[in-house]
C-alpha cells in the first residue's frame, strides 16, 4: 500500500456510468416482491433483478395500453354520466321549487 495517493484527477459519482435512457430513482417495494424477483434471477442462472422488474412493468404497460378510441369512449361515457346526473338533479330541484311556489 502506498503512503499517499493522488486523487487530483479523480471524479465524484457512481463508479459505473448510467445507461442512456435510464433514470436512478428510490422506490420502496415489499420484501416478498424483491425476494421473488431475486429468486427468479437465481433460478435462471443469473442476471439483474432490477432489469427484470423493469421488463415486467413495461410488459404490463403495453398490455394495458388502450387505443385512442377506447380512451375517448371511456372519457365520453364518464362525462355523459356526469351531465345526466346534473340534469336529473337540477330537474328534481326545479320540480321541488315549483311545488313550493304552487301549493
Amino acid at each position: 500500500m502506498k503512503k499517499e495517493y493522488d486523487f487530483s484527477k479523480g471524479k465524484r459519482g457512481a463508479v459505473d456510468p448510467m445507461h442512456t435512457g435510464k433514470t436512478r430513482i428510490t422506490i420502496r417495494l415489499d420484501k416478498d416482491i424483491i425476494n421473488w424477483f431475486r429468486n427468479q434471477i437465481d433460478s435462471q442462472g443469473g442476471g439483474n433483478y432490477q432489469t427484470m422488474i423493469n421488463n415486467v412493468l413495461r410488459e404490463y404497460i403495453y398490455e394495458k395500453r388502450l387505443s385512442l378510441e377506447e380512451v375517448f369512449r371511456h372519457v365520453l361515457r364518464e362525462e355523459l354520466l356526469q351531465l345526466q346526473m346534473s340534469i336529473t338533479e337540477a330537474s328534481s330541484q326545479t320540480a321541488g321549487n315549483e311545488s313550493k311556489a304552487n301549493p
